[in-house]
C-alpha cells in the first residue's frame, strides 16, 4: 500500500504546499521520482510532471523520456519535457556535466513554473540522499549550515520523500509492483556521491546499522544548532552593524569582544561573500594602522579608525565632468553642483556646501574629479599646501568616503575647492576681487 498518509503528514508537518497550491514535479523515471508522482495521484494533490532529457545515454536516456510520458498520460496530469545539450552547455561554460545538468533542468523548471502557474517544484530526494549530502559537505569542508542536510523546503523547492530511506521506497516499488527506470549510471562509483552510497555507507552500517535513524536525529539536532546561531547572529548585526546611506559601519571594540571571534566574524561577514581565510586576515589587522582594505567578489571592508567600512564595489570609478565657462550646474556621482555668476564680491560663510570664488583665476574649462594619490591644495587661511590625505585625516573624512568627495579643479591644475569641506586660499575672495563665481553643492 503507497503511503499517502504519511506523504500528506510529511507535508503538512514541514508547510511544504497546501491543497491550493499547483505543484511541478520533476520525474526522471527512477523508482523514487516515480513513487513521487503516484503520492501525488494518490493523496489528491494538484500537479503536473517535468522531464529533462539530458542526451547523454543515447536511446537509453530516449526510453526515460517516453516512460515519464506515458506515466503522466496515466495519471492524467500535464506533461512538460526537453531536451539539453548538456556537453555542450558543459565545454562552453568550462564545468562539469554534472553541474551543467544541474544548471539547466532548475532553470527550466523554473521557467516551466512561471509559464504554467506552479507554486512549488517538488524534488524526489529521501533521508538517505541526505546523508549522502552531509558526508560529501564533510569531506569538502563546511560550516553548521552544510551539516543540516537536504531541507524539506528552499524557496520553492519541497522535497516531499524525506521521510523515507532508500530501502522502504525499495519495499515499496517491489511489493505494488511499480515499473520504473533504472539509471544505468547510477551503478557506476566514478561519482563521489555513487561512491559514497555504493562503498562508504554500505561500512558505516556495518558499524551502525540503524544509520539513517541515527543521522535523522543528527539533522534535527543540527538544523536547531544553525536557528540558534541565526538568531546569534542578528543580534549581533543589531549590535555591532550601523548603517549609514550605503555602506555599514561595523564596531571594531565590539568585534574584539566576540567569542568565539572567528567563527562569530565570518557567520556575520559570509553573506557579503567574504571566506575564512579573509576573515582571518581581518581579525589580524584589528589592532594595526587604518588603511586595510578587504575584497570579497562584490563588497569592500575598509579597516577605518575605530570600525570596519562594509560597502558594495562600485561598478566603476566616477567619470571626471568637465564644466564650460558657460554652464550653470554640473552633475558629478550623488552631487548636483550650482554655478553662479555675481558682479559682488559675494564671501560665503559657514557653509562647507558651498564656495565663493575669484572668478578671474578660474581658466576654463574646469572639472570636477574623485581624489587621486598626490593630490594637495593651500586650505583657506593658510600659505603652505597640505596633502589631501593628510587633510582628510585631520577631518577625520572616513577612508571609504575620500574617494566621493568632489574636487573642483582648476584649468592649470590646481584643486580651487574640496567639495563639502574646505576651498584653496590661492583663490578666496579679496578686497582686490572685482567678480565672484558662487559654486554650490547639493546632494542627489
Amino acid at each position: 500500500m503507497l503511503p499517502a498518509a504519511r506523504f500528506t503528514q510529511f507535508i503538512e508537518q514541514n508547510q511544504l504546499f497546501s491543497r491550493h497550491d499547483k505543484v511541478l514535479a520533476a520525474v526522471s523515471g527512477g523508482m523514487d521520482s516515480v513513487l513521487m508522482a503516484l503520492l501525488h495521484k494518490k493523496a489528491g494533490y494538484h500537479f503536473g510532471i517535468a522531464h529533462c532529457n539530458f542526451q547523454l545515454r543515447g536511446n537509453e536516456a530516449n526510453a526515460d523520456q517516453q516512460f515519464v510520458k506515458d506515466l503522466a498520460e496515466q495519471l492524467g496530469v500535464p506533461f512538460y519535457t526537453t531536451n539539453f545539450d548538456t556537453e555542450s552547455y558543459a565545454s562552453e561554460r568550462k564545468i562539469s556535466i554534472q553541474m551543467a545538468a544541474r544548471e539547466l533542468r532548475y532553470q527550466w523548471f523554473r521557467q516551466i513554473s512561471q509559464q504554467n502557474g506552479y507554486t512549488c517544484i517538488a524534488l524526489a530526494h529521501h533521508q538517505n540522499d541526505a546523508i549522502e549530502t552531509i558526508l560529501l559537505n564533510l569531506v569538502r569542508g563546511t560550516g553548521i549550515a552544510g551539516m543540516h542536510g537536504i531541507l524539506p523546503k528552499n524557496s520553492n523547492l519541497v522535497r516531499p520523500l524525506l521521510f523515507l530511506t532508500r530501502e522502504e521506497i525499495a519495499h515499496i516499488i517491489e511489493n505494488e509492483g511499480i515499473a520504473y527506470r533504472e539509471d544505468s549510471s547510477n551503478s557506476s562509483a566514478k561519482y563521489a556521491r555513487n561512491k559514497l552510497r555504493l562503498e562508504v555507507i554500505p561500512k558505516l552500517k556495518e558499524l551502525n546499522p540503524a544509520l539513517e535513524e541515527t543521522f535523522g536525529h543528527n539533522l534535527r539536532h543540527f538544523r536547531n544548532l544553525e536557528t540558534l546561531l541565526e538568531d546569534k547572529l542578528t543580534e549581533l548585526k543589531k549590535d555591532l552593524f550601523e548603517q549609514h546611506e550605503n555602506v555599514i559601519g561595523i564596531s571594531i571594540q565590539g568585534l574584539k569582544e566576540l567569542h568565539p571571534q572567528q567563527f562569530l566574524l565570518f557567520g556575520l561577514l559570509q553573506e557579503y561573500g567574504f571566506n575564512e581565510s579573509t576573515v582571518e586576515d581581518i581579525i589580524s589587522a584589528l589592532d594595526k594602522h587604518p588603511g586595510r582594505i578587504f575584497e570579497s567578489e562584490n563588497y569592500t571592508i575598509v579597516l577605518d579608525r575605530q570600525k570596519l567600512i562594509l560597502s558594495q564595489k562600485e561598478e566603476s570609478e566616477i567619470t571626471p565632468v568637465t564644466i564650460a565657462i558657460r554652464d550653470n550646474e554640473a552633475h558629478f556621482g550623488s552631487y548636483e553642483l550650482h554655478i553662479l555668476h555675481d558682479d559682488s564680491p559675494l564671501i560665503i560663510k559657514d557653509n562647507p556646501m558651498a564656495a565663493s570664488v575669484d572668478t578671474d583665476k578660474l581658466i576654463y574649462p574646469l572639472t570636477i574629479r574623485n581624489w587621486r594619490q598626490g593630490d594637495f591644495f593651500y586650505p583657506l587661511g593658510m600659505k603652505t599646501k597640505k596633502k589631501l590625505s593628510d587633510f582628510f585625516i585631520s577631518e577625520k573624512v572616513p577612508l571609504h568616503e575620500k574617494k566621493r568627495v568632489p574636487l573642483l579643479v582648476n584649468g592649470n591644475g590646481d584643486i580651487i575647492w574640496i567639495g563639502g569641506y574646505r576651498p584653496d586660499d590661492r583663490y578666496k575672495v579679496t578686497p582686490k576681487t572685482k567678480k565672484v563665481t558662487i559654486f554650490e553643492l547639493n546632494k542627489i
